[in-house]
């Protein structure tokens, strides 16, 4: 990934360069056409889609007229803000519920890593509670290791659907070719895992009745069309991991990192009884 719109000469994160917090960062809805063109341009950035694949400008306008969001995360920058973050969201109905459907977060590259991303998805989930929505929803990738991490480790979401190669094969590098299978995670807002977590910070209890591994050379392996068999067994037999213990009524309820960057899913039984209804 790639920083957009940094001044010349600088290097390494901005908030240790220059001692400052990212606590100056504003996270608000996008208001302008520009500030709209400027999310575009970021996308472009982070995943490296051919054009073909860019969700372009006017489907985040639509994005706001619906009911959707659009949140960027802005840093003062002389006379105009600089948008290093943003999240877009679009409405959905399944069942009985209503609910949005996150379809990106993008946080420039100087920007990653130091909790920008959770502060997004935290003023998601607030804006979406003043709208009356109780439940959010993304895909995400299930060998993304940092990705998981933050969806289920320190966002409270849960995941309890696997769809096969959902996008078909991508144009972003960050792929590596496989099929762009992807789980579904679940932010149900007012859930008690979510509450004890995000509101009193203490992190639910679970019991595991299974382990699914992602290796940290995951990224390195995917990169290189030498390794990339490496890669697509992984991705393999995790596949057939999960639909399994989906079908026996598991879900994604944990995930850990170890001190070598590996990343583990533990799954159980959640105990809550939240669905989309009839």
């Amino acid at each position: 990934m790639k920083i957009v719109g940094a001044a010349q000469g600088w290097s390494g994160p901005p908030q240790v360069r220059e001692g400052r917090a990212l606590d100056q960062v504003e996270i608000r809805l996008c208001r302008t056409l520009e500030e709209l063109q400027a999310c575009v341009e970021l996308q472009k950035e982070v995943w490296n889609f051919a054009d073909a694949d860019l969700i372009p400008l006017r489907m985040f306008v639509v994005a706001q007229k619906i009911g959707g969001q659009v949140l960027g995360a802005f840093l003062p920058s002389g006379g105009a803000a600089q948008l290093i973050g943003f999240a877009l969201a679009i409405p959905g109905n399944r069942g009985a519920r209503s609910y949005l459907h996150s379809h990106m977060l993008a946080v420039s590259e100087a920007y990653r890593n130091s909790g920008l991303g959770r502060r997004i998805k935290l003023a998601q989930r607030e804006e979406a509670l003043r709208s009356g929505i109780e439940l959010m929803e993304w895909t995400f990738d299930p060998l993304e290791i940092k990705n998981a991490y933050l969806n289920l480790h320190k966002l409270g979401a849960i995941a309890r659907r696997y769809n096969i190669n959902q996008y078909g094969i991508s144009s972003s590098p960050l792929q590596g070719g496989l099929p762009t299978d992807r789980l579904i995670a679940e932010w149900w807002l007012r859930s008690r895992r979510v509450v004890e977590l995000l509101d009193h910070n203490s992190e639910p209890d679970v019991k595991p009745e299974l382990a699914i591994e992602v290796p940290a050379q995951i990224y390195d392996w995917k990169a290189k069309p030498e390794t990339r068999p490496l890669a697509a067994e992984v991705h393999a037999r995790n596949r057939e991991l999960f639909l399994s213990a989906f079908a026996r009524g598991m879900a994604a309820l944990e995930y850990q990192r170890d001190a070598a960057g590996n990343g583990r899913f533990l799954l159980g039984r959640w105990d809550e009884n939240f669905s989309y209804g009839a």
